[in-house]
């Protein structure tokens, strides 16, 4: 007796919570959920808006990085630009930086040089909506708290949600997987919100974790951890002794070429000028627009000179696991499916606040 009553005694008091955490972060869970599914589909979206997105593929070279730059420089007033992207054959090449303090891409025809577009990313729509799906638009060190809270709050709803509405009797186990239609529309959202919740849920927390680590720092370092087991790879940690130089412009032109010596069947590649004191960072994938499989080199940014490799198969399963992160969490890592179901679930995911605060309104005015 006294066992079966503290069964129930723990389900009300989850029951408790999970209303008032849900009522509370709610909101903000609709709000990141909502311009995650947006965000989904940006690439794809602006391919169909954005004709400078698209060249005609030509066969040549692509224009030096040290040609982009200097254009990017000297054809715009107050500029600074310090990184170059160049992705396939059809696809323009993109400098990043700012101008007049303001971040701007630049994009450019990769065989001709020609200027194509100018991107002020505090104004570009999707942008704005990654912004608000990271730190709701706030400034980013306290929405990134508030949006992390509301993440781990999310996390503590799907497991105590699973914990109240699994059934305790298994012959009622079908009627939990099913929408009674032809009941009022109370039942049907009830309904709605518990199997929502339990389809979703695995999916849902993969989603949540991998969000978080945009969010906090620890978490980032919990993946490293977990895919090493608790061990850090000194591979993984390129730590250079680089004499204080004025970059020269041979030495961008070197680091790349070298970088698709290396991997000439790469998709995408850029490189970066960090500073005077860090070396010139390369990086290549193996498709355009997919942020994973990363390989990346570094070089003397005066000379050329390579000073470290870091070919993708040769990083640690941590460190792998942390540039999967992005990937994973966005269903990019798994092509245009991942994609489609990254979508869904975000749009199930911002439902269940909706469907929850139902739940509560219909019960308090019955």
């Amino acid at each position: 007796m006294r066992k079966g009553k503290n069964k129930g005694d723990s389900r009300k008091w989850f029951r408790i919570v999970h209303r008032w955490l849900g009522l509370t972060s709610g909101c903000i869970v609709f709000i990141v959920a909502i311009t995650g599914s947006i965000f989904a589909f940006h690439d794809e979206i602006a391919d169909l808006i954005y004709s400078y997105r698209k060249v005609p593929p030509r066969e040549q070279s692509f224009v030096s990085p040290s040609i982009l730059l200097r254009a990017a420089v000297q054809d715009h007033e107050d500029a600074i630009f310090d990184m170059v992207v160049y992705q396939s054959e059809d696809r323009p090449a993109n400098v990043y930086g700012t101008l007049k303090g303001v971040p701007h891409e630049i994009y450019y025809n990769p065989y001709t040089g020609q200027e194509l577009f100018i991107r002020n990313l505090d104004t570009d729509f999707f942008l704005i909506i990654e912004k608000i799906h990271r730190f709701l638009y706030l400034p980013e060190a306290v929405g990134k708290q508030v949006v992390g809270i509301a993440t781990i709050v999310f996390l503590f709803m799907l497991i105590s949600g699973i914990f109240l509405w699994f059934p305790r009797n298994k012959k009622h186990l079908r009627d939990y997987f099913r929408i009674r239609w032809n009941a009022r529309w109370r039942r049907i959202n009830f309904d709605w919100h518990r199997i929502t919740g339990i389809y979703v849920c695995l999916l849902a927390l993969i989603v949540a974790l991998t969000g978080l680590s945009f969010s906090y720092e620890w978490m980032h370092e919990a993946f490293y951890s977990a895919g090493n087991l608790g061990q850090r790879e000194a591979n993984d940690f390129f730590s250079p002794v680089v004499s204080k130089a004025k970059p020269e412009d041979i030495a961008l032109d070197i680091a790349w070429k070298r970088t698709l010596e290396m991997l000439p069947e790469s998709g995408m590649s850029f490189i970066f000028r960090q500073g005077e004191t860090l070396p010139l960072l390369t990086g290549a994938y193996p498709f355009p627009l997919e942020f994973h499989h990363q390989s990346n080199f570094y070089f003397d940014q005066r000379t050329g000179a390579l000073l470290h490799t870091q070919l993708y198969d040769s990083k640690s399963n941590g460190l792998q696991l942390q540039e999967m992160n992005y990937g994973l969490h966005t269903g990019q890592y798994f092509g245009l499916p991942g994609k489609i179901v990254a979508f869904f679930i975000s749009l199930f995911i911002a439902g269940l606040p909706v469907s929850g605060f139902l739940i509560w309104w219909g019960r308090k005015n019955r």
